[in-house]
């Protein structure tokens, strides 16, 4: 990836790369054969999960907006792009369980709305309060979490295919893959460049991701469900070991973050409580 040293630069390169899920790319799913290979239920949850937190990016994008960071105009022009593709790979998802046999119904997406907690309006409104009293400094604290979850979603996604071996959400998923990996190029990039601003704003965005941080769809969905996707996805040595590798190391390359650790002691101890409570209700 190239290098860039102003937002200017990042966003231009950002509106120059091609779409993955163009038309034609959509025209060579092979919807028909779906059908053919089984899934496992098991995994239909985290499909779910997946599904609802890529259409939730509706939600994020309007809530963003309030913020000095939505008001940025570089991020406000990266976030309009942004929020269609997020939006599709949310609605390809859907129609690969309704092709699997898991169909969610007509207005699934305004049902899934109205469960959202009540008390995760009301974080996300103190949010942007906090938000505006520190101004655009805290621009690098919703860079630095948004690149946390761009990079969990790719290396769940990749974990979800190879769980499922299943040829056609693979064929899927590496193309809404390609796809993330540019949204978190360019979460990651504004966010170093916000990071190397000052020591202080560091402090900031150090701070309020280890203190704050929760991986990336809990509080919109229940903390549950986002433990049995932890769990599915990331159990193990060797779960942990990849979520280190591509989400926790690579954070550490950020200005401020060198030695922080949270995401991969927060996935492990999500983890390790969803193993005790199926093991104390004999699951």
């Amino acid at each position: 990836m190239p290098e860039f040293t102003t937002p200017k630069q990042l966003v231009d390169w950002y509106d120059n790369q091609e779409r993955i899920l163009t038309p034609d790319f959509l025209d060579t799913i092979s919807w028909g054969e779906v059908s053919q290979t089984e899934v496992d239920p098991a995994l239909v949850p985290v499909l779910l999960y997946f599904r609802d937190v890529e259409k939730l990016t509706e939600i994020y994008y309007k809530e963003l907006r309030k913020t000095p960071t939505g008001r940025d105009p570089e991020v406000r022009q990266f976030m309009d792009k942004w929020q269609h593709e997020e939006d599709l790979h949310g609605e390809l998802l859907n129609r690969f369980l309704e092709e699997a046999g898991f169909p969610s119904g007509d207005a699934w997406f305004e049902k899934m709305k109205h469960t959202i907690p009540r008390s995760y309006r009301y974080s996300s409104a103190l949010g942007s309060l906090t938000a505006n009293l520190f101004g655009k400094r805290f621009s690098a604290v919703h860079m630095t979490w948004g690149a946390i979850n761009e990079m969990m979603t790719l290396t769940g996604y990749r974990q979800l295919w190879k769980r499922a071996n299943h040829p056609v959400l693979t064929y899927i998923l590496k193309a809404i893959v390609r796809e993330e990996s540019v949204h978190a190029f360019f979460y990651a990039t504004f966010a170093k460049l916000q990071l190397q601003r000052s020591r202080y704003t560091q402090h900031i965005a150090t701070y309020i991701l280890k203190h704050f941080w929760s991986p990336v769809g809990q509080g919109a969905k229940p903390v549950k469900e986002t433990a049995y996707v932890m769990d599915m996805l990331f159990d193990g040595a060797e779960g942990v070991s990849v979520m280190d590798t591509f989400v926790n190391k690579r954070l550490e390359l950020f200005p401020g973050f060198e030695k922080e650790t949270f995401v991969t002691d927060t996935i492990s101890r999500m983890v390790r409580s969803t193993r005790t409570q199926q093991v104390a209700t004999g699951g």
